[in-house]
């Protein structure tokens, strides 16, 4: 038993069902989930449907969601128009094994949004798209490593979880060679790094910084890297898997005028449906390309297959999702409604007297509890990376999500959480009501 708080008890009175599922799941998955972000304490909901900014679980409880399909749903849970699309792609097949017009129409789109992109390999996946970056980057430049920041996130491949601080058990201390992790907003140690290691192919970063921008990077780091691996001839790869379309149409370098050399992409891509991708310039995109040369196609030649790349389900979700993402209507939804809940978010932390803030850009939110926040007038926090890393314990997190799945919402982690052009200002109204109850429920239990 996990120890029981006032919290707690309540979320055990309400969640009966998906206790008993989470007892049933620990004999059927690793800690009874398939997701890493998906664990909780004393037990994650589960759920059974979700429409709009809403979604409810196996005891009927109705939620704010927050979570968002992971950050992949900015048009909602269950938009019309993309259950639609698929309902109608699914009878005329969901594995043609062969080439088909919606793929060329997703990729045009991309095209059309984001900067960088020239030519576009589709994956299922954004971890695959990362994976596919860095070998293109390599194979490219003809250098064996990669610089990558502190806590910055590219999923779950054995080079990419340097310095992620996550579980890295049975990935071989060889692989951690070609990687070399540095300290994010801090262009001397990347020229230095470029200065003494003339074998970086490429430097891939989260443009806004890690944990979907929890721990900034400033703007003015990404013109830095920009022109440092323009002059060293190094490939700059933005991540834009959660960034790509949300924090702008075109993504970061969109919105900050930085344009990489190849870009990644997944979650809003797929319009709610698995797929990721590649993008950027044609040049390094081109080293996938057979030339009918043996010791090329053999030995130079990238090779990417993958039963499920740009599949016609995702390619039809994919399409009208990012149709509609080209009006700029559901990010400009998105972005008010995520403005609305960081100001009332902090005007109640401020008359509560709780240290701490709400911050974030575009549609996407953070909280910082038990210290002071440095952030500017846009609601972006503009800390240091060092003075932002502290504050939400593992504990007080969990706590949080228990206390505001308690009240109707789901956060994401417990640490803040992705806004959708469904929500409402109603919605936005009931979830301020939530923080402070849950706010006040972590104090009643001595968590803040």
């Amino acid at each position: 038993r996990w120890p029981m708080s006032t919290v707690t008890e309540e979320y055990h009175a309400k969640h009966r069902r998906s206790a008993e599922l989470f007892r049933e799941a620990q004999d059927l998955f690793p800690d009874g989930v398939t997701h890493d972000t998906r664990y909780a304490t004393p037990f994650p909901i589960t759920a059974t449907h979700g429409k709009g900014s809403r979604k409810w679980d196996v005891d009927g409880n109705e939620y704010i969601d927050y979570v968002m399909g992971h950050g992949a749903l900015l048009l909602g849970h269950s938009h019309p128009d993309i259950v639609s699309a698929v309902a109608q792609q699914a009878a005329r097949g969901t594995h043609l094994g062969a080439s088909h017009e919606l793929e060329q129409d997703w990729a045009r789109l991309v095209r059309r949004l984001i900067p960088s992109a020239e030519k576009v390999r589709f994956t299922s996946s954004g971890t695959e798209a990362t994976m596919m970056a860095l070998r293109l980057a390599r194979a490219f430049t003809g250098k064996p490593r990669v610089i990558k920041f502190e806590e910055h996130f590219h999923g779950w491949s054995d080079y990419l979880l340097a310095g992620s601080g996550r579980g890295t058990g049975g990935i071989p201390e060889t692989t951690w060679g070609a990687m070399r992790v540095l300290p994010p907003n801090d262009i001397g140690a990347v020229e230095a790094t470029l200065r003494d290691d003339s074998g970086v192919a490429a430097i891939i970063l989260e443009p806004t910084g890690a944990h979907m921008g929890r721990l900034p990077v400033q703007p003015e780091f990404l013109q830095q890297l920009r022109e440092a691996s323009s002059r060293h001839n190094v490939v700059l790869i933005f991540d834009e898997v959660v960034t790509g379309f949300r924090i702008s149409t075109g993504g970061a370098q969109a919105k900050y005028g930085v344009t990489p050399d190849l870009t990644t992409l997944a979650k809003i891509l797929g319009g709610g449906l698995p797929g990721g991708a590649v993008t950027g310039r044609a040049d390094i995109l081109d080293m996938i390309s057979h030339r009918e040369d043996p010791e090329w196609d053999v030995e130079r030649r990238v090779s990417h297959p993958g039963t499920f790349n740009g599949n016609p389900l995702s390619a039809a979700a994919g399409v009208h999702c990012l149709e509609l993402v080209a009006t700029g209507e559901p990010n400009a939804r998105a972005d008010a409604a995520a403005a609305r809940l960081i100001s009332g978010v902090n005007t109640i932390m401020a008359s509560m007297e709780m240290p701490g803030c709400c911050y974030g850009e575009a549609s996407l939110f953070h909280l910082r509890l038990g210290r002071a926040c440095v952030c500017g007038h846009s609601g972006a926090c503009t800390a240091p990376h060092s003075e932002v890393t502290g504050g939400l314990t593992a504990a007080m997190s969990m706590s949080l999500k228990r206390a505001m799945l308690n009240a109707g919402v789901d956060l994401m982690g417990g640490r803040g959480g992705i806004v959708s052009a469904t929500h409402s200002d109603a919605d936005v109204d009931q979830t301020l009501a939530a923080f402070e109850a849950g706010f006040d429920a972590l104090r009643r239990d001595g968590m803040v």
